[in-house]
């Protein structure tokens, strides 16, 4: 038999008690926001993002970071680039560390130009310092070009190529696949490569 001895009072307090600890624990998963990446972080995304769109720039069409390259990287490195994710953690960190002691800001804030200017001497492999003892610059260059190449030329299927922008680019035919065109991101047509908000 159901004990009826409960008060409504004791109800409400035990039930208001328990809605309490829910939207506690629901605003401290808020605060706490979860990332959207797989593997490296905001920040690491940020600096990937900006290494990519030098790797492959804007021009007639969107570059490297409107492209999807670091979500592709990101994605990769959950799966097929496992094994370089030491290599991108310790790498990304390095490069951050080594622009600041070369320019006291962080890649992201300097000019187009002076990003490039600084990519030519990683691939030239002419960064040194403790920051490099385990990863030579110029192969984790290599290694971040021929993963954003992959991802700017594959399959938007795995994270890059977003609206298959590298087949508008060179004239070729996509698939299409019925009912399916969640890659056919057309919106491309109306990007300005000369404006503020794409870093020009």
């Amino acid at each position: 038999m159901i004990n009826r001895s409960f008060s409504r009072r004791e109800f409400v307090r035990l039930f208001t008690g328990g809605t309490a600890a829910v939207l506690i624990s629901f605003n401290t998963a808020c605060k706490n926001k979860i990332s959207q990446w797989r593997y490296l972080d905001e920040e690491e995304i940020g600096l990937l993002d900006t290494i990519v769109e030098q790797i492959i720039p804007t021009d007639d069409f969107p570059g490297g970071k409107w492209a999807n390259v670091s979500n592709f990287i990101d994605k990769q490195l959950n799966s097929y680039y496992r094994k370089h994710q030491p290599a991108y953690r310790e790498g990304l960190a390095a490069f951050e560390k080594t622009v600041i002691q070369m320019k006291g800001k962080k890649f992201e804030e300097l000019l187009f130009a002076e990003q490039r200017a600084i990519l030519e001497r990683m691939e030239a492999g002419e960064f040194s310092g403790d920051y490099w003892k385990d990863h030579s610059p110029d192969d984790c260059f290599d290694m971040i070009r021929q993963h954003s190449l992959q991802g700017f030329y594959g399959s938007p299927a795995h994270g890059g190529n977003r609206g298959y922008i590298s087949y508008h680019m060179l004239g070729l035919d996509y698939p299409n696949v019925i009912g399916q065109n969640r890659y056919n991101d057309l919106s491309w047509r109306k990007y300005n490569p000369n404006s503020i908000e794409n870093g020009k």
